[in-house]
């Protein structure tokens, strides 16, 4: 025997991760889109929507798409045992999600877009880290986040796009002062 593990071994090593990381990382997923994600909300409507903007449907399939996916990628770095950048990989990982689960309350709780486009800005970032690091781990991993990376650069386009058509974030009036008064 020339390795630490069979293939057998290997493989109910990543079965068992991934038994943890998808469902962990889908719940968290889930938990900050309930937290912070009000798109039936009277700001949010009220918002002009870029012509880029997809059906409101597509964002929970695609979200829960990408996160079984990065939460298998997670999975494949995590029994991945004595690999050489396994620890900086996963703690990359991490960082992303956190950034990436605090985007939606940035943007709909608080009705920050400016700021989010600034968060999904850095989690572009960390997420090309991540896919780096992944990379030197497993590569399959690395492709699996590919699909992910193409989402939240098109999701920054679209930010990026709410801010244009609403500088004034939404809140029309709270920039200059403005009110609005009627009489009955």
């Amino acid at each position: 025997m020339t390795g630490l593990a069979s293939r057998g071994q290997l493989r109910a090593s990543f079965l068992r991760w991934a038994l943890f990381t998808v469902p962990l990382v889908l719940l968290l997923g889930f938990l900050s889109g309930q937290v912070g994600s009000n798109a039936e909300s009277a700001w949010f409507q009220s918002l002009v929507k870029p012509a880029i903007f997809p059906p409101p449907m597509w964002f929970g399939i695609v979200w829960s798409i990408l996160y079984v996916l990065m939460g298998l990628a997670l999975a494949m770095v995590c029994a991945a045992w004595g690999a050489r950048g396994r620890t900086a990989a996963i703690v990359a990982f991490a960082l992303q999600l956190l950034v990436n689960l605090s985007w939606s309350p940035v943007f709909f709780a608080m009705h920050r877009i400016k700021e989010a486009l600034i968060v999904i800005g850095v989690l572009d970032v960390l997420v090309i880290v991540t896919i780096v690091l992944f990379w030197r781990v497993r590569r399959v991993a690395a492709l699996l986040l590919l699909p992910y990376l193409a989402w939240i650069a098109f999701a920054t386009l679209l930010n990026w796009e709410f801010l244009q058509a609403n500088p004034d974030g939404g809140r029309e009036g709270a920039a200059n002062g403005a009110v609005q008064r009627y009489e009955f």
